[in-house]
């Protein structure tokens, strides 16, 4: 682990075994962190917080462009621990170390645009001046589908509005966050500003969510994890953010182009083997041309090739990350068909080692069948048939989750209907579903509070503090 600027084990000598998710191989072992541990972490944070932000943010910008340097010096290696710790393709191993160089570089710009403001004040010869001020220290608990990324994701923000972390990553893909601490440490990041503890979540998780050492939680994880860290964090009023999954709605109008809707809606689904928050979940294709959409959309999941990225890079698809993920996918799946749904491609296991799960498609669902309602994060696709717009974005607002959502169409207004009306924090018009840095991530209802990415993104680390200056 990366504690106070020094690499240390656990305090107990225990140790957790990642494995390769294609080879359900050990391939490394990652300290077993304890509450002592956290308590380490979280004290170096908070006695590093003030000196970090009393540095002019253009220093700190410094550090993130060193930073973002370092891995850049060593991208094929995050590259291949990504790869083999997580099951990514290649090719999105690649887009997730270059989007982390970018974050880095990014945040950086950030040293010259926080802004506050100057208000007019009611009183002769007083003015009102707001600041912003960093929050503190940043509690970062970090989930295993973009485990590197989303290190910059929170650290980025973090380390630019002048607050220091604390970074758990997620005990199945570890590897990655504590290699770079290494690139953190010759960077020459002062001790205690970048710190990282390894372990289980619900040990060393719950105990950053509910200290009084820690200002923002951040969080990126399943809906579950999120009420818990909430209700740990609730004791001391701290600040949560959190991003908890997602049932993206994909609508197909009979205007569509379908190869096309079809080619970006099956990247949308198999993208880093189907497990992204803002994957497509289920498809909504009005009946007109819902016969020739599903002939498209089976040939094209049926064409995905499926292997270990390891040893073929050419492959479109990997596996899911953990036994109890192929576990959770085949028995949806499952329940699916129970239910009435019908398989026209994939539903079942391939192999007998790795965790890989067939591209799948059900037809025939219909809006009560739990597929359609429970979070999935595999690469299955239920199709739904509508007659109208409006029956498909009440469909597709019938959901507990309100992350990403796109429309398939080439008539304008039925486009700014969709984005006036689905009550989602994204809305992907004819394209694939993947947000942009100077955007802003963020969902509505059970996907979560406060958001990522832009200006915006960088507020979640930000505290307001009014001046009332008066001159007599």
């Amino acid at each position: 682990m990366y504690i106070d600027g020094q690499f240390v084990e656990s305090s107990n000598g225990q140790w957790i075994e990642v494995l390769n998710p294609s080879t359900e191989e050990v391939i490394s072992r990652q300290p077993e962190a304890t509450i002592e541990d956290v308590n380490r972490a979280l004290d170096a944070a908070r006695a590093a917080q003030k000196p970090w932000a009393k540095r002019p943010a253009i220093e700190r910008a410094q550090y993130l462009l060193k930073i973002a340097d370092g891995i850049k010096n060593r991208k094929d290696e995050f590259v291949e621990i990504i790869v083999r710790e997580q099951g990514k393709t290649r090719n999105w191993a690649q887009v997730e170390v270059d989007a982390t160089i970018s974050y880095f570089e990014y945040m950086s710009t950030f040293a010259r645009h926080i802004e506050g403001e100057v208000i007019p004040s009611d009183r002769t010869n007083e003015t009102i001046i707001l600041t912003k001020r960093p929050i503190g220290v940043v509690a970062g608990i970090l989930p295993w589908n973009f485990p590197f990324f989303l290190i910059a994701r929170k650290a980025g923000a973090a380390l630019i509005t002048g607050c220091t972390i604390v970074l758990k990553p997620s005990q199945v893909t570890p590897e990655n966050c504590t290699k770079l601490a290494e690139v953190v440490h010759n960077a020459g990041v002062p001790k205690g500003v970048f710190n990282v503890v390894t372990g289980k979540g619900s040990v060393i998780g719950n105990e950053m969510a509910g200290s009084p050492k820690v200002d923002l939680v951040s969080v990126t994880g399943s809906v579950p994890a999120g009420e818990k860290i909430m209700e740990a964090a609730a004791k001391n009023i701290t600040k949560v953010s959190l991003e908890l999954g997602g049932k993206a709605p994909a609508i197909v109008m009979d205007d569509a182009d379908l190869e096309k809707s079809v080619e970006w809606i099956v990247d949308s689904r198999i993208g880093n083997n189907g497990q992204i928050c803002n994957n497509v979940e289920r498809v909504y294709v009005q009946n007109a041309v819902a016969d020739k959409f599903t002939r498209l959309l089976v040939e094209k999941m049926k064409s995905v090739k499926v292997g270990d990225p390891l040893k073929d890079p050419s492959v479109d698809m990997g596996p899911l990350v953990e036994a109890r993920a192929l576990e959770s996918v085949s028995e949806k799946v499952d329940r699916a068909i129970k239910q009435g749904a019908k398989l026209l491609c994939g539903g079942h296991r391939i192999g007998d080692i790795g965790y890989f799960y067939a591209p799948t498609v059900l037809g025939d669902c219909t809006q009560q069948m739990d597929i359609i309602h429970e979070e999935t994060f595999g690469p299955v696709i239920p199709i739904v048939k509508f007659e109208t717009l409006d029956e498909a974005i009440s469909m597709a607002n019938d959901c507990e989750y309100g992350l990403a959502s796109s429309i398939f169409t080439n008539n304008l207004n039925f486009a700014v209907k969709a984005c006036k009306e689905l009550e989602f924090g994204e809305t992907y018009v004819n394209r694939e579903h993947f947000e942009a840095i100077q955007g802003f991530h963020a969902g509505v209802k059970k996907s979560g509070i406060g958001g990522a990415d832009g200006k915006h993104g960088v507020e979640e680390y930000l505290v307001t503090h009014v001046t009332y200056l008066d001159i007599y």
